[in-house]
């Protein structure tokens, strides 16, 4: 399994609200954590077990070089992480009372990835697993080659944007949450599973999956084998950052591994529930005895 995308140091502060326009407020002291989406889903697939290869950008600089060690101490391979003479990639990251947050990336290295700077033989991939914190064109490039070479490719379309035609034909997995499923049809956010339902019927192709996450309502899928629902997972929340991460990267991971879509999707519900318990981006994220605990497996 390969996942190409991002790779960011997180900049959190705890708030007990955001701030309005124009306005400041004061927070806790600002916390480091190692995040990006590409690396959270990679770490989280990679703790449940997945064999994984890292591809993504890193700078010459403090941030690249804290990321990259936190990298090599992850069952990663590691082999395509280049290293470049621009900032590393930062994400600011406020989080209320609550759990909810607000996040602004600045790209940086990320934004280096260029199609040329893409590895070869990545035909010979069997699964692909990418987001959106990358140039699209890498995104298409990589999805088109992979679709090619007869591997299965994932894609988190986060942060959201409209799909080329090209893309979303070479897609086997699109995962959303509600509020990137409005931006990709040009509608408002669906408020049900019903419509959640509806509108992961228009985004599919023929021969893809759809699945839309809906926080506290659960997810529903829409595919070539049917329709389906799970329910959402009750928790105490501390801090919602990568519980999207986790849930692609577990749903990867566990179709990589020939779970039903099903059972699938319930693991991955299972590992962003999870995630939410705690504080951070990669800190967050469990391993497989920890989701074993969490969800009787």
């Amino acid at each position: 399994m390969k996942v190409i995308g991002s790779i960011n140091m997180d900049v959190t502060v705890s708030v007990k609200r955001a701030p309005s326009a124009g306005e400041t407020v004061l927070g806790s002291d600002y916390q480091l954590h190692p995040g990006g989406k590409g690396a959270n889903q990679a770490v989280a697939a990679a703790r449940l077990g997945a064999p994984v290869e890292m591809i993504g950008c890193l700078g010459h600089d403090a941030y690249g070089d804290a990321l990259y060690a936190s990298l090599q101490h992850e069952p990663l391979l590691l082999d395509q992480l280049l290293r470049l003479d621009t900032p590393t990639g930062a994400a600011f990251i406020t989080v209320e009372r609550g759990g909810q947050n607000r996040i602004v990336v600045a790209p940086g290295a990320n934004a280096q990835l260029t199609p040329a700077r893409l590895p070869e033989h990545l035909e010979r991939t069997d699964w692909l697993l990418m987001q959106f914190e990358i140039p699209l064109d890498s995104v298409t490039t990589a999805a088109e080659r992979v679709r090619h070479g007869g591997g299965r490719v994932v894609l988190n379309a986060a942060p959201a944007m409209a799909l080329p035609a090209a893309l979303s034909e070479a897609l086997d997995y699109l995962v959303v949450n509600e509020t990137e499923t409005g931006v990709l049809l040009g509608v408002d956010p669906p408020q049900t599973a019903d419509e959640a339902l509806q509108l992961a019927g228009r985004l599919r192709t023929r021969h893809s999956t759809v699945i839309i996450t809906l926080g506290e309502k659960g997810s529903v899928w829409v595919g070539p084998s049917g329709h389906g629902q799970v329910a959402a997972l009750a928790v105490d929340v501390v801090d919602t950052t990568a519980c999207g991460d986790a849930y692609v990267g577990a749903l990867t991971w566990a179709l990589g591994a020939s779970q039903p879509l099903a059972r699938a999707i319930e693991l991955a519900n299972a590992a962003g529930a999870l995630t939410a318990t705690r504080a951070g981006a990669q800190p967050s994220l469990p391993t497989l005895q920890e989701l074993r605990r969490f969800a009787s497996l």
